[in-house]
Parts: structure tokens; sequence; C-alpha cells
């Protein structure tokens, strides 16, 4: 085991590059009224490229991890992190459709590689240091997505121009990918690096990040409707339930790596999963509109720690190579990210929207029952 100073530039290239991720991931949220402006796209054809965004990421997640099982991560992570540089920008250029998709495909694909490799050189430093990182990891990215929505949100608001808001954004992912290069490990590649169709443990891990994506996702989407619906506060304010859910999840990844020491990895998923069920029962009964609110609290300190704990056993099990289990989860995971709002939405259409949400109730459930199955690895 290296001591944690052999490891400490290895840790702060993995905080830096989750940071990037989630910086250059949000970046895009404010500029993307203007970018889908300057193409004159409607709503159903600016909806269809965005699914350029996520193919692009589906297709490169399982290409990264078999590279990365042959050579390492770090070539993935500096590939991805300087696409997202490159292509951050060039979105606020595109002038037509086509532009426009292609270039969304490619940011999406840089995410993708870099959200495979820096998970996978996350594990890597965790099995150095022989203690869990992971939490502390992901919230960077966390803290990255509101440091980066914030930013560009304050200079469009100030006027600075479209393009050189992005330019800006991108600029200062550059200095964090530049202090992030010198750092990283050269890690020893796996024996096997065939790649192997995701079964087993690997292919339940993938599944339970998919649900635990999916109430990510279906705060962020479809949060605010609820609330709206529940009369919980006046629809200029229905955004605070996404914001309580962030705060609350940036809070519990800072401290997600003590709590799983302290409790173990066992605890932490059956507790989350019933904390998480616990937020979305109380959100949807309350009948004080503070304590509704306070279910998005609890929503985000129950779900916070799961996806990180996930990403951990998919690098310690022993049925596929890390770099193509944590791959493999990453893809699975993003796949129910890019169909769950949907199924939402299908479900809210053909019951209702609090419906809907117990179902999601009903879907974290597997968590704290699969808990065994997911530490045993």
């Amino acid at each position: 085991m290296a001591t944690f100073s052999a490891t400490a530039p290895a840790r702060l290239a993995t905080r830096l590059t989750f940071f990037t991720a989630g910086f250059t991931m949000a970046c895009c949220a404010p500029l993307f009224p203007f970018i889908k402006n300057n193409v004159g796209a409607n709503e159903t054809q600016f909806g269809l490229l965005l699914l350029c965004f996520g193919l692009g990421s589906i297709v490169a997640m399982p290409l990264t991890g078999f590279v990365a099982a042959r050579h390492g991560p770090r070539s993935m992570v500096l590939l991805g992190g300087f696409g997202l540089i490159i292509f951050l920008p060039t979105l606020t250029m595109a002038e037509t459709t086509f532009a426009l998709g292609s270039f969304l495909f490619l940011f999406g694909a840089s995410l993708g590689t870099i959200d495979v490799a820096m998970n996978i050189h996350g594990v890597a430093v965790e099995a150095q240091e022989d203690r869990s990182l992971m939490s502390n990891f992901h919230a960077q990215f966390s803290i990255g997505g509101l440091f980066g929505a914030g930013l560009m949100t304050l200079l469009l608001s100030v006027g600075v121009p479209l393009v050189m808001t992005a330019v800006i954004g991108a600029t200062l992912a550059l200095l964090a990918m530049l202090l992030t290069i010198p750092r990283l490990l050269h890690v020893k590649v796996a024996k096997q690096s065939r790649f192997v169709f995701p079964h087993g443990i690997v292919l339940l891990l993938g599944l339970l990040a998919a649900i635990a994506f999916l109430v990510e996702g279906a705060v962020l989407d479809w949060g605010a409707l609820l609330i709206i619906e529940r009369q919980l506060t006046t629809p200029q304010s229905a955004g605070v339930g996404y914001i309580l859910f962030s705060a609350a999840m940036v809070i519990a990844r800072l401290t997600g790596d003590r709590i799983v020491a302290a409790l173990g990895e066992l605890w932490v998923l059956i507790l989350g999963g019933i904390i998480t069920i616990l937020g979305i029962a109380t959100t949807l009964v309350a009948n004080l509109p503070l304590v509704a609110l306070g279910g998005f609290v609890l929503i985000g300190l129950g779900s916070a720690n799961l996806v990180p704990i996930f990403f951990s056993a998919a690098g310690r099990q022993a049925l596929m190579p890390a770099s193509l289990a944590i791959a493999s989860v990453t893809t699975i995971a993003y796949a129910g990210v890019l169909v769950g709002p949907a199924m939402i939405g299908f479900a809210a259409d053909l019951m209702s929207l609090p419906m809907a949400f117990w179902l999601l109730a009903l879907l974290i459930a597997c968590v704290p029952f699969t808990a065994f199955l997911v530490t045993k690895h």
C-alpha cells in the first residue's frame, strides 16, 4: 500500500478531473437556449440534436474501457478532458443543425471518455491507498457542476458574448487539465484486455447505478413539475427542489468516504436506499410545504453515495478487468439516464406524476435488497 503522501498528487489529479468533467458539462446548460437559437431549431429538433450528445457518450464509453484495459486510463483522461475543452466553444459557433449535431456528438464522446477513464483512475488511487475515496471524487463533479452553471449564468447576465463565455469556461477547464497532467498515475494494465460482455455482478452494478442516476434525473427533469402540481411553491420558485437536492448531495459526498469508513459499504447502501425512499415519500405525502421540500434534502443525502460505492465495487470484482467493468457500469447507467426521463413521463401520462415517483421509490428499494451481493465481492 502506498503512503498517502506518495499518492497525494494522483488524488489531486483525480479530483481535478472530476471537477473538470462536471464543470464543462454544466457549462452547457445556460448556453443551450442561445445555441438552439443560433441554428434556428424548434423544441423537437433540438431534442433530437441532444440525442447526438447521448449517442456520442454511449459510443465512447465501452471503447474507453477497452483502451484503458490495454494501456491504462491516463491517455483517455487526457483525450476526454482536452476534447471537452476544444468542443465546448464550438457548440456556440455552430450555425447549422448538422454542425451542431456533429459537435454535440464529439462533446458527448469526450464526456463519455473522461467519465469512464476518471472512474478507472479513481479506483486505482483507492487501491493504492486502501481506503474509500470515490465519494469525495464524485463530490468534485457536483461542485464543478454548480460552479460551471453559476459562472456561465453570471457571464451571460452581465452581457459577455456567447462565444467568449464558452471560451472563458474552456480556459478554466484547460488550467485544471494542465495541473492534472503531471499528477496522473501510470496504471498497470490488466492481463485480460479483450472485450467481455457485462454479466453477473457487473451487470447488477450497472443496473443499480442506472436506478440511482434515474433518481437524480427525475429530480432534475420532473422535480419542479411535481412541486408545482403539489402547490408547494410558486412556479417561479419551483427550482428550489433541485437546489436543495444538489446541495445535500454535495455535502453527503464530501463526507461520504468517512461515513463509508465508519459504517461500511453494506450499511451505507442499506441506509442510503431507505433514506432516499423516505425522501420521495415525504415529498409526495407531507402537507406542510417546508416538510415536503425537505424530502428533496433526504433524497440527496440518501442517494449521494450509492453510485461511488457501485464504481468502487466494479473496480474490485474479479469477474472482468476493472477497466472494462467500470466502462460497462458507466454505459449501462448512462443508458438509464437517457431513457429515464421518458420512462417517468410515460408513467406520469399513464397514471400521474406522483405515482411515477412512487414507482421510482420501488425501484430504489432494489439497492438495500441487493446490498449484500454488491459488497461481498
